[in-house]
């Protein structure tokens, strides 16, 4: 595959230092049971350190150009050629007959998209490594009050838990990016609220950083909570999003439950 081209339509940053492949790895610590799920395989040199600890593999790569080779040189790589935010997660849970474990250097510029199409399916995903920009993976991380925190702040970290594992160089991979890279570990174990309803919770979060620099009261007056009455409400609305923790958003979502129109 040494002729292929990273693509700049598909967000292609091929990794290409050995060292940070391993530790990316590493990160994951595959056991050899363990349905490993990557993302984005490309030429495959993340795919090459994953089959030193595991004997099969899934992969989900959008690019046509490398399928074939793919084939012929892993041939315990199961390979689903589509787009990974068109792909039914439900068809790898029925082939892994467990919960499956993601990694990937994903397209940068599909970042938020796949993150929250992991949250939408963290019942069937265990656990997921990923290569993020930097600016991105400090949002999943973010204290209350600062520019950073917003909807992947409080969505992250009510659903799973997440860690910023360790900063990566533009330098290694090809083409370079401009910006900077981090992977992130994030966990789907976390103990949900069995009195939330979840879709609720989620359209909540994202109705009260809808106006970002507004209140609370006036977000949610522009949102589809409009029309709800909040005049019994436990809870300061002249603040902003961004000074509420994920606590705050449980109060509102179970008082947006009992409260309807």
């Amino acid at each position: 595959m040494k002729n292929i081209k990273p693509l700049k339509k598909f967000g292609q940053n091929y990794l290409i230092d050995d060292n940070i492949i391993k530790k990316f790895v590493n990160e994951l610590d595959p056991a050899p049971d363990d349905c490993i799920v990557e993302i984005g395989p490309g030429k495959g040199s993340i795919t090459q350190e994953l089959f030193n600890y595991v004997d099969k593999l899934i992969a989900v790569e959008i690019d046509n150009r490398v399928i074939s080779e793919l084939n012929e040189k892993y041939s315990n790589l199961n390979i689903f050629h589509t787009d990974v935010l068109k792909l039914d997660f439900q068809k790898i849970y029925q082939k892994c007959n467990s919960k499956f474990r993601i990694i990937g250097n994903i397209p940068f510029n599909i970042t938020s998209p796949i993150v929250f199409k992991l949250i939408e399916n963290r019942n069937l995903v265990s656990d997921s490594v990923l290569i993020i920009p930097l600016d991105i993976a400090k949002r999943f991380i973010a204290q209350k009050r600062t520019k950073e925190y917003g909807i992947l702040t409080v969505l992250l970290n009510y659903f799973s838990n997440v860690n910023l594992c360790f900063k990566i160089s533009p330098n290694v991979f090809k083409p370079r990016p401009k910006i900077e890279a981090a992977v992130v570990h994030i966990f789907f174990e976390n103990e949900i609220d069995s009195e939330i309803n979840n879709k609720m919770f989620i359209s909540v979060v994202k109705a009260a950083f809808g106006n970002r620099r507004k209140t609370l009261k006036n977000s949610l007056s522009n949102s589809i909570f409009k029309k709800y009455n909040f005049s019994k409400i436990d809870l300061d609305l002249s603040r902003r999003a961004e000074e509420l923790d994920i606590k705050d958003f449980i109060s509102l979502t179970k008082f947006l439950q009992v409260n309807g129109k």
